[in-house]
């Protein structure tokens, strides 16, 4: 495992959610004890209720203190999460665009976000296929912040995904500590709340971001509505136990002049994101070309192997001359699995 994937693995992931643990469950309703009930009663409040809380967040032996900004107001939602000790970050999400601020590699990074869920619950919807490979419990009653808990596990079935443990506030569903582990249940990452207040109205003044962004990059990175028919074409032909393709897009990556082919697979909690990039000048816009007297910079090379990235991994290949890369926040098999079955003109799989 080398630097280089890790440190380009970070572009390809939605900066608001590197090193965040998504929390997002939602299902149909049922009896008010089921444990998918208050998943679904942690998503809906974690959606819709203004919070302002102090968390820890605890990662590879690491401990990094946050603070998330939550407000609903005329139906806009505003976001704003925060390092206090570490690296300073700051991420402002204003309905669909999502800004990084990223003080400690000097850019300001902005980006569309689709997926207009709240930070601390940005996983897709809980669909009812997932039984066969998560099993959902209540497990006994806790206490976090001197409240009494609901404490729920989704563990995983097999070694291809990681499960969730939660305890939410019996009163507000809010999750007040958050555990993700291994199918050997061992811990990965753990969010814990030191504050949480529910105010019911939150100042501009604690959505505005504080970094000074002076002699910073600037990178507007987007999806695009399409990517060249070369790149369009790739899909993995085998996939884990429960895996689909769910969104087939493109999407610009850092300095790109040509959009790379993102594809996401999901088993409707687990998702992974797989990007195909061009090589050097295909496709290229004709503005992008170097104009000066001095040589154009020979191009990296491609990346290879694995990479941690936040809870999850990231895996890099070549494919025909492409560079793919898998990342999520899943076990490294299932990184690795999943890129180096992306092929050209691949059937898609039936499960």
């Amino acid at each position: 495992m080398t630097n280089r994937p890790r440190n380009r693995a970070i572009w390809l992931v939605p900066c608001a959610v590197a090193g965040i643990l998504a929390l997002g469950i939602s299902q149909v309703s049922r009896a008010a004890d089921d444990p998918r009930e208050w998943l679904e009663k942690m998503n809906k409040a974690l959606a819709t209720r203004n919070y302002d809380g102090t968390f820890f967040h605890l990662s590879e032996g690491r401990v990094e203190t946050m603070r998330i900004v939550h407000r609903v107001r005329a139906g806009r939602v505003t976001e704003r999460l925060l390092s206090l000790d570490g690296s300073g970050r700051e991420f402002v999400r204003n309905n669909d665009e999502l800004t990084c601020y990223l003080p400690d590699q000097h850019t300001v990074l902005v980006e569309p976000r689709q997926d207009r869920g709240p930070f601390l619950g940005s996983l897709p919807q809980f669909g009812a296929e997932v039984n066969q490979f998560y099993q959902i419990e209540a497990l006994a009653n806790s206490r976090i912040l001197g409240r009494a808990a609901r404490v729920i596990a989704v563990t995983p079935k097999d070694q291809f995904r990681f499960g969730y443990r939660l305890w939410l506030d019996e009163n507000t569903a809010m999750p007040l500590k958050t555990q993700l582990f291994d199918s050997r249940g061992q811990v990965i990452e753990q969010i814990l709340f030191a504050r949480l207040d529910m105010p019911d109205t939150i100042a501009d003044s604690d959505l505005t971001p504080a970094v000074h962004t002076e002699g910073m990059r600037w990178i507007r990175q987007g999806a695009r509505d399409f990517a060249s028919p070369a790149l369009s074409a790739y899909r993995a032909s085998e996939l884990p136990p429960g895996f689909r393709l769910t969104v087939s897009g493109a999407q610009t990556l850092g300095g790109a002049t040509v959009p790379a082919t993102h594809l996401v697979y999901s088993d409707g909690l687990a998702t992974v994101s797989v990007f195909v990039e061009a090589q050097p000048g295909e496709g290229g816009d004709p503005k992008a070309a170097n104009t000066s007297d001095k040589p154009a910079a020979p191009p990296e090379p491609p990346m290879q192997g694995l990479a941690r990235v936040g809870s999850g991994f990231a895996y890099s290949t070549v494919v025909q001359g492409h560079q793919v890369t898998a990342v999520g926040e899943v076990p490294a098999q299932t990184v690795e699995f999943i890129a180096h079955s992306v092929k050209a003109g691949a059937a898609l799989p039936t499960h």
